[in-house]
Protein backbone atom coordinates (compact mmCIF):
# COMPACT_ATOMS: atom_id res chain seq x y z
CA UNK A 1 0.00 0.00 0.00
CA UNK A 2 1.86 2.87 -0.92
CA UNK A 3 1.28 6.01 1.33
CA UNK A 4 -1.82 4.54 3.91
CA UNK A 5 -3.91 7.83 4.18
CA UNK A 6 -4.64 8.44 7.61
CA UNK A 7 -7.72 6.83 8.35
CA UNK A 8 -6.01 4.00 7.30
CA UNK A 9 -3.07 4.39 9.47
CA UNK A 10 -5.95 5.50 12.30
CA UNK A 11 -7.22 1.89 12.17
CA UNK A 12 -4.24 0.23 12.40
CA UNK A 13 -3.07 1.99 15.44
CA UNK A 14 -5.86 0.09 17.10
CA UNK A 15 -5.10 -3.20 15.88
CA UNK A 16 -4.27 -5.72 18.74
CA UNK A 17 -5.37 -9.00 16.62
CA UNK A 18 -4.56 -9.48 13.01
CA UNK A 19 -6.23 -12.65 10.98
CA UNK A 20 -5.33 -14.06 7.98
CA UNK A 21 -6.88 -16.22 5.23
CA UNK A 22 -4.78 -18.81 3.69
CA UNK A 23 -5.17 -19.56 0.25
CA UNK A 24 -5.11 -16.52 -1.84
CA UNK A 25 -3.46 -14.55 0.62
CA UNK A 26 -0.76 -16.96 2.44
CA UNK A 27 -0.40 -18.72 -0.49
CA UNK A 28 -1.29 -17.67 -4.35
CA UNK A 29 -4.37 -19.46 -4.15
CA UNK A 30 -3.55 -22.36 -6.56
CA UNK A 31 -3.94 -25.68 -4.61
CA UNK A 32 -1.76 -28.36 -6.21
CA UNK A 33 -2.62 -31.85 -5.50
CA UNK A 34 -0.35 -34.77 -6.78
CA UNK A 35 -1.60 -38.03 -8.16
CA UNK A 36 -2.12 -39.99 -4.99
CA UNK A 37 -4.21 -37.41 -3.68
CA UNK A 38 -1.42 -35.14 -1.43
CA UNK A 39 -1.57 -31.92 -1.47
CA UNK A 40 0.87 -29.25 -1.36
CA UNK A 41 1.27 -25.28 -0.79
CA UNK A 42 3.99 -22.57 -0.91
CA UNK A 43 4.28 -20.16 1.12
CA UNK A 44 6.40 -16.99 0.84
CA UNK A 45 9.02 -16.61 3.42
CA UNK A 46 9.13 -12.67 3.49
CA UNK A 47 5.63 -13.05 4.31
CA UNK A 48 6.32 -15.36 7.10
CA UNK A 49 8.70 -12.93 8.49
CA UNK A 50 6.48 -9.75 8.76
CA UNK A 51 4.02 -12.04 10.62
CA UNK A 52 6.86 -12.95 13.33
CA UNK A 53 8.15 -9.39 13.58
CA UNK A 54 4.52 -8.27 13.36
CA UNK A 55 3.65 -11.11 16.62
CA UNK A 56 6.89 -9.95 18.41
CA UNK A 57 5.51 -6.43 18.53
CA UNK A 58 3.09 -7.21 20.51
CA UNK A 59 0.08 -7.67 17.91
CA UNK A 60 -1.68 -11.36 18.24
CA UNK A 61 -1.98 -13.31 15.12
CA UNK A 62 -4.61 -15.74 13.92
CA UNK A 63 -5.96 -17.74 11.11
CA UNK A 64 -9.05 -18.41 9.48
CA UNK A 65 -9.29 -20.82 6.56
CA UNK A 66 -12.61 -22.37 4.86
CA UNK A 67 -10.28 -25.90 4.15
CA UNK A 68 -8.43 -27.64 6.08
CA UNK A 69 -4.76 -28.60 5.54
CA UNK A 70 -1.72 -30.30 7.81
CA UNK A 71 0.38 -28.13 5.82
CA UNK A 72 -1.50 -24.95 7.09
CA UNK A 73 -1.12 -26.53 10.58
CA UNK A 74 2.68 -27.03 10.07
CA UNK A 75 2.96 -23.88 8.92
CA UNK A 76 1.31 -21.88 11.77
CA UNK A 77 3.96 -24.24 14.04
CA UNK A 78 6.62 -22.61 12.25
CA UNK A 79 5.59 -19.56 12.69
CA UNK A 80 4.01 -20.00 16.32
CA UNK A 81 0.66 -18.66 15.82
CA UNK A 82 -1.50 -20.65 18.18
CA UNK A 83 -4.97 -19.49 17.08
CA UNK A 84 -5.73 -21.40 13.98
CA UNK A 85 -9.31 -22.58 12.42
CA UNK A 86 -9.74 -24.39 9.57
CA UNK A 87 -12.23 -25.91 7.79
CA UNK A 88 -14.85 -23.39 8.79
CA UNK A 89 -16.89 -21.62 5.82
CA UNK A 90 -18.69 -19.66 8.52
CA UNK A 91 -15.49 -17.46 9.32
CA UNK A 92 -18.08 -15.08 11.50
CA UNK A 93 -18.79 -17.71 13.62
CA UNK A 94 -14.94 -18.26 14.06
CA UNK A 95 -14.31 -14.48 14.49
CA UNK A 96 -16.35 -14.81 17.30
CA UNK A 97 -14.87 -17.20 19.25
CA UNK A 98 -11.69 -15.63 18.50
CA UNK A 99 -13.13 -12.42 20.20
CA UNK A 100 -14.19 -14.47 22.92
CA UNK A 101 -10.60 -16.45 23.48
CA UNK A 102 -9.27 -13.20 23.20
CA UNK A 103 -10.89 -10.34 24.37
CA UNK A 104 -10.59 -7.95 21.98
CA UNK A 105 -13.24 -5.34 20.14
CA UNK A 106 -13.86 -5.58 16.45
CA UNK A 107 -12.42 -2.18 16.23
CA UNK A 108 -9.18 -3.96 17.99
CA UNK A 109 -8.87 -7.17 14.90
CA UNK A 110 -7.31 -6.62 11.25
CA UNK A 111 -8.33 -9.16 8.48
CA UNK A 112 -6.40 -9.76 5.33
CA UNK A 113 -8.42 -11.88 3.13
CA UNK A 114 -9.36 -12.47 -0.31
CA UNK A 115 -12.52 -13.87 -1.80
CA UNK A 116 -16.17 -13.45 -0.80
CA UNK A 117 -16.05 -15.91 2.54
CA UNK A 118 -13.83 -13.61 3.86
CA UNK A 119 -15.92 -10.75 3.13
CA UNK A 120 -18.08 -10.50 6.12
CA UNK A 121 -15.12 -10.61 8.64
CA UNK A 122 -13.76 -7.83 6.47
CA UNK A 123 -16.29 -5.64 6.62
CA UNK A 124 -16.85 -6.06 10.59
CA UNK A 125 -13.53 -5.64 11.78
CA UNK A 126 -11.62 -2.67 12.87
CA UNK A 127 -9.34 -2.98 9.27
CA UNK A 128 -10.41 -5.30 6.69
CA UNK A 129 -7.93 -5.10 3.74
CA UNK A 130 -7.99 -7.65 0.59
CA UNK A 131 -4.68 -8.66 -0.93
CA UNK A 132 -3.81 -7.57 -5.10
CA UNK A 133 -5.16 -10.48 -6.17
CA UNK A 134 -8.84 -10.34 -4.71
CA UNK A 135 -11.72 -10.59 -6.09
CA UNK A 136 -13.20 -7.24 -7.59
CA UNK A 137 -16.19 -7.60 -5.13
CA UNK A 138 -13.77 -7.80 -2.06
CA UNK A 139 -11.60 -4.99 -3.04
CA UNK A 140 -14.37 -2.62 -3.80
CA UNK A 141 -15.35 -3.06 -0.30
CA UNK A 142 -12.18 -3.00 1.62
CA UNK A 143 -10.67 -0.75 3.57
CA UNK A 144 -7.31 -0.76 1.59
CA UNK A 145 -5.68 -2.57 -0.69
CA UNK A 146 -1.79 -4.38 -0.87
CA UNK A 147 0.11 -3.81 -3.64
CA UNK A 148 1.36 -7.40 -3.56
CA UNK A 149 -0.71 -10.39 -4.20
CA UNK A 150 -1.52 -12.88 -2.23
CA UNK A 151 1.31 -15.43 -1.75
CA UNK A 152 3.73 -12.30 -3.28
CA UNK A 153 4.22 -10.19 -0.09
CA UNK A 154 1.05 -8.98 0.29
CA UNK A 155 0.89 -10.23 4.13
CA UNK A 156 4.07 -8.96 5.01
CA UNK A 157 2.70 -5.70 3.44
CA UNK A 158 -0.78 -5.67 5.56
CA UNK A 159 2.01 -6.67 8.74
CA UNK A 160 4.29 -3.65 8.23
CA UNK A 161 1.44 -1.68 7.85
CA UNK A 162 0.12 -1.78 11.61
CA UNK A 163 3.18 -1.91 12.65
CA UNK A 164 4.10 1.46 10.87
CA UNK A 165 1.24 2.75 12.59
CA UNK A 166 1.53 1.46 15.87
CA UNK A 167 5.27 2.99 15.61
CA UNK A 168 7.19 -0.25 16.41
CA UNK A 169 8.46 -1.23 12.62
CA UNK A 170 11.39 1.12 12.41
CA UNK A 171 12.73 -0.78 15.34
CA UNK A 172 11.51 -4.44 14.00
CA UNK A 173 14.17 -3.30 11.55
CA UNK A 174 17.05 -1.54 12.93
CA UNK A 175 17.02 -4.93 14.75
CA UNK A 176 18.59 -6.31 11.83
CA UNK A 177 21.28 -3.32 11.23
Amino acid sequence: MSGPDQQLLERARAIRLAIFDVDGVLTDGRLYFMPDGTEFKSFNTLDGHGIKMLMASGVEVAIISGRSSPLVEKRAANLGIRHLIQGREDKLNALAELRNVLDVELEQIAFLGDDLPDLPVMRRVGLGIAVASADSFVREHAHGITEASGGAGAAREFCELIMYAQGSLDDARAAYL
